[in-house]
């Protein structure tokens, strides 16, 4: 498995990627012995039907907050991919960004200004991932509903490829992998791997790794077909009881805290693809910019974060057993 990644930074707002906090926590997750990192931040659309993506420069990452992230990866040695993402500020999905095919007049109206705006948006960040040396960039995250306009797809593509000379993915969701038509154009298939692999809470790691061999054969199908590899763009599970059921959930707080499933949940995926040739890797979401030190607080925490946690031990005994791979085969 090549990428052996973490993403860092989803939702941080303007600084927090040059703050203290961020610096500390940061240098935390390249400890656990990743040799990726997955950027990621958000931009917005005022609706999911708008056709414009806007930037507040009250609160947007800005692009020295980008340049101080990436740096400080380059100085450890580890490979970064560029994730620029959409949302909407009215909280729906945005997967569920969509237009009429037509307007009144029986033109294409909205798609073509959306496509134009997102286009724009996407090589702003793609001439920066350029300039800093990203080895990655990936075009999109879980936009569903846009997906089905190829054509304007291959466009992106075509201009993203003007400008970056790296590596390009696009993140679809799980189960969708087989629908996006354009897959071919790209480098890796990339998709959010939130597949439920337990029905309750208290699953175990055994039952949880024969869920993991039916996606991994589907997926290996797909990888043979397209000739790609796959790449675990997102995938994770809080530590929460549950939610190897729902890995996707960040929305249920009262439910109880529980090491034990999140930590299976890592395991089980590892084990089942951490060998397979045709599988590229995986960033596991996500590392907050602010994050807790001790053990007492991350008693406390339910979400994401596997920090001094033992989904955190996992992650750091199969990392390093990546590492003496490829020292090894050199």
């Amino acid at each position: 498995m090549e990428v052996r990644g973490f993403t860092y930074g989803y939702m941080a707002k303007r600084g927090a990627y040059q703050s203290e906090a961020g610096k500390k926590s940061q240098e935390a997750m390249f400890d656990i012995g990743i040799n990726w990192m997955c950027l990621a931040f958000p931009l917005y659309q005022d609706t999911y039907q708008s056709t414009k993506i806007r930037f507040d420069y009250r609160y947007d990452i800005t692009e020295k907050d980008i340049l101080t992230a990436i740096k400080r990866a380059k100085d450890r040695n580890i490979k970064v991919c560029l994730k620029p993402m959409v949302n909407c500020k009215d909280h729906i999905w945005r997967a569920y960004i969509d237009f009429p095919e037509e307007d009144f007049l029986g033109e294409d109206t909205y798609w073509k200004q959306w496509f134009e705006s997102y286009t724009a948006f996407l090589i702003h960040y793609a001439e920066i991932a350029q300039d800093t040396g990203c080895e990655m960039f990936c075009i999109g995250c879980e936009m569903l509903g846009t997906e089905r306009k190829e054509e304007y797809w291959r466009e992106v593509i075509k201009r993203v490829r003007e400008v970056y000379k790296g590596p390009i993915t696009y993140n679809t969701n799980h189960g969708k992998e087989d629908k996006v038509s354009w897959f071919d154009a790209l480098d890796y298939i990339g998709t959010s791997a939130y597949y439920p692999v337990a029905r309750a809470g208290g699953a175990t790691k055994d039952s949880m790794v024969k869920e993991w061999i039916k996606i991994r054969d589907d997926l290996k199908v797909l990888s043979e077909k397209l000739n790609k590899k796959i790449l675990f763009m997102e995938i994770g599970c809080r530590s929460a009881k549950g939610c190897a059921s729902m890995p996707w959930d960040f929305m249920h707080k009262e439910l109880e805290r529980e090491e034990e499933e999140q930590a299976a949940f890592y395991e089980s995926c590892l084990e089942v693809f951490f060998e397979e040739p045709w599988f590229q890797g995986i960033f596991w979401w996500d590392w907050s910019t602010v994050i807790y030190d001790t053990e007492e607080e991350a008693k406390n925490d339910v979400g994401f974060n596997i920090h001094r946690k033992k989904a955190e031990t996992v992650i750091k005994k199969w990392y390093q057993k990546g590492k003496e791979s490829e020292e090894t085969n050199r």
